[in-house]
């Protein structure tokens, strides 16, 4: 694991399933943490369990779709930590009716408001800090529905998902000659409680086959921990077992 001492990473979905596992790990290396979810029990469940480890954490419950409450947390985050290193965005939705035969609009809307703008206005709110500071990364969740043929995620969730590696890469874009680096992740199916909304459940054997949070976090701590001329401009990882390539889907 690398040294990560002095790093202020913020994450944002970090009551769960990916985003716990990365705040778990940065904070296991050395970094100070700010965690980022809607609902605070939760955050301060997994910040319970990092200061009992011996690591440094702070709340900020937060919905990623309001871009006031966004840039409001950002000057929290600042004052208290002093400064952000690293912005990691894990938070999004899904909803069980999600193919255009029983999609509500405001499940589209919803979706996209957390999963693209949301992303949006993190990065918005983070990015004059880190210009500031002459260095920053971002990391952004994404999916393997924003890469591939994965119509089970349905069309707002890989509008959305497709929507956040464009945007990542017009990061590293205009932002190069801060010394800002983007790092677009794209799982495939990853065991986590959002597998819950699917409209069909996936048996217990097929979860054990799938990528875990803990594969995530590795990967993002590598990431956080790579020297500042480095950058990992897009990571496209699956299971072995990648359902996705079967031909035909639960």
């Amino acid at each position: 694991m690398p040294d990560l001492s002095g790093k202020s990473v913020w994450i944002t979905g970090a009551g769960s399933g990916i985003g716990e596992a990365i705040a778990k790990s940065l904070a296991a290396g050395g970094a100070h943490v700010a965690l980022s979810a809607r609902r605070e029990e939760t955050l301060r469940q997994v910040a319970d369990d990092i200061a009992a480890s011996g690591g440094k954490v702070e709340i900020y419950p937060l919905d990623i779709s309001d871009s006031d409450k966004v840039f409001e947390t950002v000057a929290k985050i600042k004052s208290a930590m002093g400064k952000i290193d690293a912005l990691i965005n894990c938070a999004g939705v899904n909803t069980p009716k999600r193919h255009w035969r029983d999609l509500d609009i405001k499940d589209w809307q919803r979706i996209v408001a957390v999963n693209l703008n949301g992303v949006a206005n993190t990065v918005c709110a983070t990015l004059p800090l880190m210009r500031d500071q002459k260095d920053g990364l971002i990391i952004n969740i994404a999916s393997w529905a924003a890469k591939h043929e994965f119509p089970v995620a349905g069309p707002a969730y890989i509008a959305s998902k497709r929507g956040v590696v464009e945007l990542s890469h017009s990061i590293n874009q205009e932002e190069l000659h801060n010394n800002i680096r983007c790092c677009c992740i794209s799982p495939g199916e990853v065991a986590t409680p959002i597998l819950q909304q699917r409209p069909v459940p996936i048996e217990q054997e097929e979860l054990d086959r799938l990528l875990k949070p803990s594969d995530l976090a590795e990967i993002v701590t590598y990431v956080v921990g790579a020297p500042m001329r480095v950058c990992f401009n897009e990571i496209v990882m699956s299971p072995t077992y990648n359902r996705t390539l079967l031909p035909i889907q639960p």
